[in-house]
């Protein structure tokens, strides 16, 4: 069997699962081992939300998720190996829409710690633990959600940054936990924007494969993809100045870049 692996971590998730990226990896090939898998390529995404969806495209925000997709879109997989569901999904919406790839390329779903689990599974007992199991692992998550929440809301008041992943174009000094201007980082963002109202017919792709032809890369050195240049066009209020965390909105509380 020919099979791939998916590893995810979000910050919440790391703190309190304990399944880091390398304790992910490491099951995941103990298991094809196990199994007599031939592991072609393993697959990961770092600090991002399980429940994130591009609602405008209607596909997986996710540039590892994105990835894999390319990849079995010409390779043939039999299986993608992940540790359990939760680290494809967090929601129905994204469970139904990583359902949908995985049919459309003909893969199913190995979960490590749900033996059962399969996409095309129809025994009712199955369906039943899947389904308790998933809706066990959501509300943790919205239980922690809601913990988390209110020490973030208060962050952001103040105008200090609550936390998450930092945006292109910024970084936080150590121990200040406030966002300021990485002067490399902000020349492209500025060129996403300068590229954007010069060719405002152009397409997310079409602008991604400019920007790298310019030169530009992402923070991990990576080459553009249209979901990142969509990320950054939708941060626009942002990058002008205007923090958003929730209900609280905090004008001029860190350093705009356009």
């Amino acid at each position: 069997m020919k099979v791939i692996g998916y590893i995810r971590v979000s910050t919440q998730g790391q703190a309190r699962d304990g399944y880091s990226l390398a304790y992910q990896e490491d099951e995941i090939k103990a298991y094809c081992q196990a199994q007599e898998y031939t592991l072609l390529r393993l697959f990961k995404d770092e600090g991002i939300s399980g429940a994130k969806v591009d609602e405008e495209a209607l596909e997986v925000d996710r540039l590892g998720f994105q990835e894999m997709l390319k990849y079995l879109s010409h390779r043939e997989v039999d299986y993608v190996v992940t540790l359990n569901t939760s680290r494809l999904w967090r929601s129905d919406i994204v469970k139904v829409l990583v359902h949908r790839e995985m049919k459309k390329y003909g893969v199913d779903i190995r979960s490590i710690e749900q033996p059962q689990y399969s996409i095309h599974k129809k025994d009712p007992s199955d369906f039943l633990i899947n389904g308790l199991m998933e809706l066990l692992d959501q509300y943790q998550r919205l239980e922690i959600s809601l913990k988390l929440g209110r020490g973030r809301n208060k962050k952001a008041q103040q105008g200090g940054y609550a936390g998450g992943n930092v945006a292109l174009g910024y970084k936080v000094k150590k121990g200040q936990k406030r966002l300021v201007v990485d002067v490399g980082q902000a020349l492209t963002v500025q060129r996403v924007f300068d590229l954007k109202e010069q060719y405002p017919s152009w397409s997310l792709t079409q602008l991604a494969e400019q920007l790298n032809d310019d030169g530009h890369r992402t923070k991990q050195g990576k080459l553009f993809t249209k979901v990142q240049i969509k990320r950054i066009l939708d941060r626009k209020a942002f990058y002008s100045g205007l923090y958003h965390y929730g209900d609280i909105t905090a004008n001029g509380k860190h350093q705009a870049i356009l």
